[in-house]
């Protein structure tokens, strides 16, 4: 049973910048893909960015330029650096991971959130 913790939320003004970190409780090399997403008050859950077991990254056009996910294997957790933040950012940030297993079984995990407020 894998439990995620994610620490780093908190309040900014715009332009600043935040760092989250997600730490797994197990090792992270066993997921697939771990990715960060919000969800805003009166709007539906977003992805915001993942990272795939190999390094391989996406990200929302939204975020693009402005985020950076990243992985640490040694200390089994992931980062989202998020720079020149903007109001539109304020949300809940989750941590997910997801994990296939060589039967074809998915397992997901959610961390419990954190919430980011940026001011103008």
């Amino acid at each position: 049973q894998v439990q995620l913790v994610e620490s780093g939320g908190g309040l900014v003004q715009a332009g600043g910048s935040l760092r989250l970190s997600c730490a797994a409780s197990g090792s992270i090399v066993s997921m697939n893909v771990m990715g960060w997403y919000r969800q805003a008050p009166g709007k539906q859950r977003e992805l915001v960015a993942f990272i795939t077991r190999d390094g391989n990254t996406n990200y929302a056009d939204s975020v693009k330029g402005r985020f950076t996910i990243s992985r640490d294997n040694a200390k089994n957790t992931v980062y989202l650096q998020m720079n020149s933040l903007k109001p539109d950012d304020t949300a809940v940030y989750y941590c997910n991971a997801n994990r296939l297993s060589s039967a074809g079984f998915l397992t997901t995990y959610w961390g419990q959130g954190t919430q980011v407020t940026v001011s103008s």
